[in-house]
């Protein structure tokens, strides 16, 4: 197999989007493999411009597979939102993109404490999160217990499980700082509804990606593993605190995609001749005026 790896060099913003939609013509497969909606890929074609948060930056060439695979974590809302932007401009999604049963859910209370806990800054400064769940949905994956999964819209087990989380997690949000409103916009009936609402529409596209993305791998077919944010933002090797939640360098594409490092034998890591960071932390060249 040939596999070939985006990444950006930077903090995010060089344009990645641009260069995989490029590329995606001379692949069988575009593979996205860590981050969330905090990702914000730009594709232009023609006079069309197309804003893509989850959905692979291939999606627009109908003859490629696109995958979301277990290291993205994924809010439904968003994703359907971004599913029907392409429905209406002509691009039957549903065709050529598959998710990951194993990719956690961004859930509505992720953003209710993601926003709670980055407005009191522990460090002194804020990290300057996009306020979109993804840290707290992270932290849930990593905790285990108040996980949410894709496959989960589809158990049988769903609705009680998804209130079980939520009772809980009105708790400790309510602990938090949490005002009466958001808690009652997490109240457990309305998260089993919105649950279902994702279910009716999403399961046709929930697979699983590991063994799609193996079996291609096997069959020598060639794939771009597309990835979200900046070196410098990995959580483990980038400027910590102020990073993204998940390994964004090229580290993370083994774990994220579920592939073994010997099939991915190029990596183009993309950067601009300037910088800009979104958020939080040290960046000794900004410019203020």
């Amino acid at each position: 197999m040939s596999g070939t790896c985006v990444i950006g060099l930077q903090w995010g913003d060089e344009a990645k989007g641009k260069l995989v939609d490029l590329l995606a013509p001379r692949f069988d497969w575009v593979v996205r493999y860590q981050g969330g909606a905090n990702a914000g890929h730009t594709v232009v074609a023609g006079d069309e411009t197309y804003k893509l948060h989850h959905i692979p930056s291939g999606i627009l060439h109908s003859d490629v597979q696109n995958v979301i695979t277990p290291g993205v974590v994924i809010n439904p809302t968003t994703m359907l939102q971004e599913i029907d932007d392409l429905q209406a401009r002509g691009i039957d999604v549903f065709e050529n993109l598959k998710v990951s049963e194993r990719a956690h859910l961004v859930m509505p209370w992720h953003m209710i404490e993601d926003a709670t806990i980055n407005a009191t800054a522990v460090r002194g400064e804020s990290i300057g999160t996009t306020n979109r769940g993804i840290g707290p949905c992270y932290r849930d994956k990593v905790g285990r217990t108040h996980a949410i999964r894709m496959i989960d819209l589809i158990e049988g087990s769903r609705d009680e499980r998804i209130s079980t989380v939520a009772t809980q997690k009105q708790a400790l949000l309510k602990n938090l700082g949490a005002s009466q409103e958001e808690l009652d916009s997490i109240a457990p009936e309305k998260m089993v509804a919105l649950a279902a609402s994702w279910a009716e529409r999403l399961a046709p596209m929930i697979a699983d990606t590991t063994d799609m993305v193996l079996d291609a791998a096997e069959a020598n077919q060639k794939m771009l593993f597309e990835g979200a944010q900046g070196a410098l933002l990995d959580i483990d090797h980038g400027t910590y605190p102020f990073v993204t939640s998940s390994n964004s360098s090229g580290v993370g594409v083994c774990a994220g995609a579920g592939v073994p490092p010997k099939w991915i034998d190029q990596v183009l890591g993309v950067c601009k001749a300037y910088s800009t960071r979104v958020g939080g932390g040290p960046f000794p060249s900004e410019l203020e005026d």
